[in-house]
C-alpha cells in the first residue's frame, strides 16, 4: 500500500505596507490573491502598527519585518511613499532576505524602483508606471512598456489599475488559467474605460502636458532619491 499524500503547503503571499502606499496598487491584487484556494495572505511593515495610505484610507498590517514567515509571493506596491523606501534600509533589507526563498519577486506600479534599489532586478525586464519608466534603468533593469511584464521569477505590473491583470497572470502562474479566469469573472473585471486617456501613448496632448507638469517637481525629487539609491547599490 502506497503512503497516504500529503497536503501541499498554504501558499504565502506577502504585500508589503508603507506610508503613502497608493491603495489601490495593492488592494486590487489583494482582493485576487484573497480568492486564491490555499492561499495565506500577509500585509506586511516595520511593525504591527496603522500605516497611512496616500488617500484617508488607514491600513493595518498582518505582520512584521521581523515575524514574517518565508514568502512564496513578495510583492512591492506603489505609491509616493516610495521615493523614501528606495532608501530605506530596512525595507531593503528585508526583500533581499527574502527574495532568495520567493518563487516569484513581483511588483505593481512603482514598487518596481524599491525591488530594483534592493538589487533584485539587475538584468530583468520590468513594467512601471510610465512617469518612472525612466528611472528603472540606473538599477540595471530593463524597462519594457507593457501591463504585465514577466521575466523569469519576476513579475511586474505598470502603473496602479495594472495591478490586477498582475494579478490575475501571477495566479494563472501560481495555480493555472482556468482559476484566474474563475477569480476574474467572479470579480467581474471587465474594464471598458470611459475616455482613451489612460496612457501617455493615446492621452490627449494636452492632458498629457497638463499631468507632467503637475509632476514636474516630484519627478526632479524622485531622479534625486533614485541617484541616492543607484549610488549605493554600486
Amino acid at each position: 500500500m502506497s503512503a497516504p499524500s500529503q497536503p501541499s503547503m498554504a501558499l504565502q503571499i506577502g504585500l508589503v505596507l508603507f506610508p503613502r502606499v497608493t491603495q489601490l496598487d495593492f488592494t486590487g491584487p489583494l482582493q485576487v490573491f484573497s480568492s486564491l484556494p490555499g492561499a495565506n495572505v500577509h500585509l506586511i511593515w516595520k511593525r504591527i502598527e496603522p500605516v497611512t495610505s496616500d488617500s484617508v484610507l488607514v491600513l493595518t498590517p498582518t505582520t512584521s519585518f521581523a515575524d514574517c514567515p518565508q514568502l512564496d509571493v513578495i510583492c512591492v506596491p506603489g505609491g509616493f511613499g516610495t521615493d523614501d523606501m528606495i532608501n530605506d534600509e530596512e525595507m531593503l533589507a528585508f526583500l533581499r532576505k527574502q527574495a532568495p526563498g520567493a518563487k516569484y519577486i513581483t511588483s505593481v506600479c512603482t514598487g518596481s524602483l524599491v525591488l530594483g534599489a534592493a538589487g533584485l532586478l539587475k538584468g530583468f525586464r520590468a513594467a512601471t508606471h510610465w512617469t518612472a519608466m525612466d528611472f528603472l534603468s540606473a538599477f540595471g533593469a530593463i524597462p519594457t512598456k507593457t501591463r504585465v511584464c514577466v521575466d523569469g521569477n519576476r513579475v511586474t505590473g505598470g502603473g496602479v489599475t495594472a495591478g490586477i491583470d498582475f494579478a490575475l497572470t501571477l495566479v494563472s502562474l501560481l495555480h493555472d488559467q482556468k482559476t484566474a479566469e474563475a477569480i476574474q469573472l467572479r470579480l467581474e473585471y471587465n474594464p471598458a474605460p470611459p475616455f482613451n486617456s489612460g496612457s501617455p501613448d493615446t492621452a490627449p496632448p494636452e492632458v498629457l502636458a497638463f499631468m507632467k507638469d503637475r509632476i514636474a517637481q516630484a519627478q526632479i525629487r524622485r531622479g534625486e532619491m533614485i541617484d541616492r539609491a543607484a549610488a549605493r547599490l554600486g
